[in-house]
């Protein structure tokens, strides 16, 4: 036998020669961690939605968006196939790691304004930052109108249902 098969081979209680089973080290392929190995980019109209949805989760806003904004949404969701524009009233602008939003709002007449504001604010920082990473860097917001509790609203509740 030569030294190198000699030295592979341990001897079992019994006296008989066993060969030694090999381990491989784990090697970690790629150098470095998963993170830094790739870009992710995140749309406007992502943020734009996750904004939107976090804006009108609170208490005190009627509507998003202008008159004339909403008016022309309230059209288009009746058309078949359409769906409600989650986006109507926020934009964005996205960086690499930051955004900042504007919004523009209508809230509910006997409200605190700048507590409304103050909610949507935190709302809209704390769902971005969360679902996308990005730091939100200021999140400007409009209060267009005052929902009335006699006014009609401009986007009819559907007879289908």
């Amino acid at each position: 036998m030569s030294d190198m098969t000699e030295r592979n081979r341990t001897q079992s209680p019994e006296g008989q020669t066993e060969p030694q089973v090999q381990t491989r080290k784990a090697v970690k392929r790629g150098g470095g961690d998963p993170a830094g190995r790739g870009r992710t980019t995140i749309a406007d109209g992502v943020v734009e939605k996750i904004a939107g949805m976090a804006a009108r989760d609170v208490l005190g806003v009627h509507a998003m968006g202008s008159g004339l904004s909403r008016t022309f949404g309230a059209v288009r969701d009746r058309v078949p196939g359409g769906t409600k524009a989650v986006t109507r009233g926020v934009k964005v602008e996205v960086g690499e790691v930051q955004t900042a939003l504007d919004l523009e709002i209508v809230v509910e007449y006997g409200v605190a304004i700048a507590d409304v504001a103050q909610a949507v604010r935190e709302n809209v920082i704390a769902a971005v930052e969360r679902m996308t990473g990005l730091e939100v860097v200021e999140v400007n917001i409009a209060v267009s109108d005052v929902k009335l509790p006699d006014e009609e609203d401009e986007e009819p509740e559907s007879r289908l249902q």
